[in-house]
């Protein structure tokens, strides 16, 4: 009877360290970014903290190096797969791989475009991302009720992330009509995702786009009175454009954003930008470590969304965390009680 026992308890104990045994791939595209970062240094902790050996990797924002390593880590004999890519279309060959490893395969923020070979995609509810954003210019301008008429500059993400035509139309849907009924004029007249997209991300391609708009639809002396921005990366070159063009601090934009940088919400304290939307990656990677134990449980992979997401192949079963926003009145609460950020780090 006690050996039974023994059997049964070790046995037990085995399922209850399946996970345990398994090697994990975790790929970032860059660590030229605070964001991604922070997510991958989330991502490690999570995965080793529930018992799994981690492969992070940064990719420097180069494809060749992002396929290189997710092939290590195929070679290495990772089981999961959590890739947040630098271009979501590029990595149909190695996706492949790792599909024919019974390798399981987690689109981390981005999704991975034109394959088969994605099992799952775990991000935040990127159209209210847009929508967070929009609502609160409607807010702060009181677009509801106001006669004023406000100029206004759209800026848009990269075209190679999905995510930014989710970002792009969560914003416009909620703006179109007050841009319709005049009260928000772009002057510029650039206001399509083409036009405005920033390959890339880059915060110095954002200040060069905002210093030909100054130059060429403010010789006046005068500054928009809204930029629509994604995320902070481009918040910030923006920023740095008007500053530089001599606009007084006092007479600084509504500047949106996404990702609560340090630098940014620097910015926001100084009254150079007006929010960012905050994605805690601490509940992003918490979400993907769920999803990562069920799986290799063989119990059923937690989603909230079947419907969304359609990478040209197939709906990718997904799981989206809910967003907030972080402003001059709230940042206290959300990121420094919390313990996301410290005092000394927006200092």
């Amino acid at each position: 009877m006690k050996k039974i026992l023994a059997l049964v308890l070790a046995l037990i104990m085995c399922l209850g360290c399946v996970a345990m045994a398994e090697m994990v791939g975790v790929s970032m595209p860059t660590q030229d970014l605070q964001r991604w970062v922070q997510d991958g240094e989330n991502m490690q902790k999570e995965l080793e903290e529930n018992g799994y050996e981690v492969m992070l990797t940064y990719a420097a924002n180069n494809v060749a190096q992002q396929i290189a390593d997710i092939e290590n880590m195929i070679t290495k004999g990772c089981k999961v797969l959590v890739i947040a890519s630098i271009d979501g279309g590029s990595l149909g060959a190695v996706l492949k791989t790792a599909k024919e490893n019974d390798v399981m395969v987690v689109a981390y923020d981005r999704l991975l475009m034109d394959t088969d070979a994605v099992d799952f995609y775990a991000t935040f509810d990127n159209y209210k991302v847009g929508s967070i954003q929009a609502q609160f210019i409607i807010e702060k301008l009181e677009l509801e009720t106001t006669d004023k008429t406000y100029r206004m500059e759209v800026f848009a993400g990269s075209p190679d992330d999905n995510n930014a035509r989710f970002f792009y139309a969560g914003a416009m849907d909620l703006l179109k009509p007050y841009i319709e009924a005049g009260k928000l004029v772009v002057t510029s007249g650039q206001s399509d995702f083409e036009t405005c997209a920033i390959l890339g991300w880059g915060t110095p391609d954002a200040q060069t786009r905002m210093d030909n708009l100054l130059a060429a639809y403010y010789t006046d002396g005068t500054f928009p009175d809204l930029v629509l921005s994604p995320n902070d990366s481009l918040a910030m070159g923006i920023a740095n454009s008007l500053e530089q063009a001599g606009c007084p601090i006092e007479n600084f934009p509504v500047i949106t954003g996404q990702d609560c940088d340090k630098a940014n919400m620097k910015n926001i304290i100084a009254g150079k930008q007006s929010m960012s939307v905050f994605k805690d990656t601490r509940t992003l990677a918490a979400q993907v470590v769920e999803m990562v134990n069920a799986y290799l449980l063989g119990e059923e992979v937690p989603v909230n969304d079947v419907e969304t997401y359609d990478n040209n192949v197939k709906v990718v079963p997904s799981f989206l965390c809910d967003p907030v926003f972080a402003d001059i009145n709230n940042y206290v609460e959300l990121l420094l009680e919390s313990g996301y950020y410290t005092e000394d780090d927006l200092k």
